[in-house]
């Protein structure tokens, strides 16, 4: 999100919602976070808004560093018994919040001690299954959820000869359009991707229907096989380690660090979060946005979301669970979701949000918004499509890229890279789960 949009967001903030005093025995409820900069000072006004709109509770937003390091304060604080009443933790980390027993009070538990009748079908149903045991109980409640998407440069797509208003639809296609824009001289580098974990592997899996891993990519039991050394993800990683060969395809980093060979110009095409959004359109490139590539015979399926979501600690007061029960549904109130989804990459949570925002003309005149939605409501979540759930992930992650990293240096090949990766993955996936 843009320091501009931001700003937006802050600056309508009041004036959508009726005011009130505020009380001062008001129950506390601090809430920590990983939003650093123009992303806190949303976290900081959402907290005033909730704040003002009512005087039984007040929320206190504390920034703990980095989404891991946040994880880690939230874990090292429950066992020393201060916890806070709620954490903001990454995708990454919501398999180690699930295997933390005892920790956790599911957010559909939290909204109906409020008083709120939690009903799964009034969110977006690839969060709710994202965020959602096997049996559709929703464990943490979706603060920041993005989707996995395609960007291009239109201007270096027409310099390449190819038709800047039709972005590439498969995987093949991508490879072939990056080719072009490589030998055409357009630019330096035809394509680039973020998180290639995240992106091009757990999303790969979803998005064209392949299993991840066994219990249903760990949503259905800790007990994890890996699986993605299977064929189409050889085929995949293949593609791409031969277009690294003469810097068709260009990496970035483990992380967004390839955003900025995009945003540069120095990168024709990229796959990254729509949360990235507002970074492109500071940067002033002329860009196109496309729905995630997929294989023909496969996909597409369905997306899941990365970003973050909010958990709530055992062990907390009726009052408490009241009062965070209270903010979740200030957060799922419509103006309040609308709004950050339209000055955001980020997705609306609620289904009333995504449909105010479609009556209100705003997809016609930003195309290419509803992309991400689209990809994750197209079709309804299969076993390989619900997410990826590992009491470890931030260590399988590491362990992939390690691999990935070698693959890319021209020190092996997709298939050793793949098959090397699921067997280190496994391996630490049973000492974490005790076995």
């Amino acid at each position: 999100m843009s320091v501009r949009s931001l700003s937006v967001f802050a600056l309508g903030a009041v004036a959508s919602l009726g005011i009130t005093s505020h009380a001062l025995a008001a129950t506390e409820l601090q809430w920590w976070h990983a939003m650093a900069g123009a992303n806190n000072e949303v976290v900081n006004q959402l907290s005033k808004e909730f704040n003002d709109s009512q005087s039984d509770y007040k929320i206190v937003p504390v920034f703990k560093g980095t989404y891991p390091e946040a994880l880690n304060a939230g874990i090292a604080a429950f066992r020393a018994k201060q916890a806070p009443a709620i954490l903001q933790v990454f995708d990454a980390g919501s398999g180690v919040m699930m295997g933390a027993e005892g920790a956790i009070m599911p957010a559909a538990e939290v909204l109906k001690k409020g008083g709120f009748t939690f009903d799964k079908s009034e969110y977006l149903p690839g969060i709710a299954a994202y965020y959602s045991k096997p049996d559709g109980t929703m464990l943490s409640f979706p603060y920041n959820s993005s989707s996995p998407i395609l960007y291009y440069n239109k201007d270096l797509f027409q310099k390449a000869g190819l038709d800047a208003e039709k972005p590439p639809k498969t995987w093949p296609e991508v490879f072939d359009a990056a080719r072009k824009i490589k030998a055409s001289g357009a630019a330096a580098c035809g394509l680039t991707s973020t998180w290639l974990t995240w992106i091009q592997t757990e999303n790969l899996a979803a998005w064209n229907n392949v299993s991840y891993g066994s219990n249903e990519n760990g949503l259905a039991g800790t007990d994890v096989t890996l699986a993605f050394n299977s064929p189409l993800f050889v085929q995949h990683f293949q593609s791409i380690a031969d277009l690294a060969k003469d810097g068709t395809f260009r990496y970035g980093g483990r992380t967004s660090e390839a955003k900025q060979l995009f945003t540069s110009g120095e990168c024709a095409i990229m796959t990254e979060s729509s949360g990235g959004l507002g970074d492109i359109i500071k940067s002033g490139i002329n860009y196109g946005i496309g729905q995630l590539p997929y294989y023909d015979g496969h996909g597409p399926q369905n997306t899941i979301p990365g970003g973050a979501s909010l958990w709530v600690f055992a062990g907390k007061t009726d009052e408490e669970y009241k009062g965070i029960a209270q903010f979740f549904h200030f957060l799922s109130q419509t103006k309040i979701q609308s709004r950050l989804h339209q000055v955001s990459g980020y997705m609306p949570v609620t289904m009333a949000a995504y449909e105010d925002t479609k009556k209100s003309g705003f997809y016609d005149k930003n195309p290419g918004r509803e992309t991400p939605i689209l990809q994750m409501m197209g079709k309804a979540p299969t076993e390989n499509s619900k997410g990826v759930r590992l009491v470890n992930l931030p260590q399988v992650r590491d362990i992939m890229n390690e691999e990935f990293e070698a693959m890319l240096a021209g020190k092996q090949d997709a298939k050793a890279a793949l098959d090397k990766a699921v067997e280190r993955g496994n391996a630490a996936i049973k000492q974490a789960v005790g076995q």
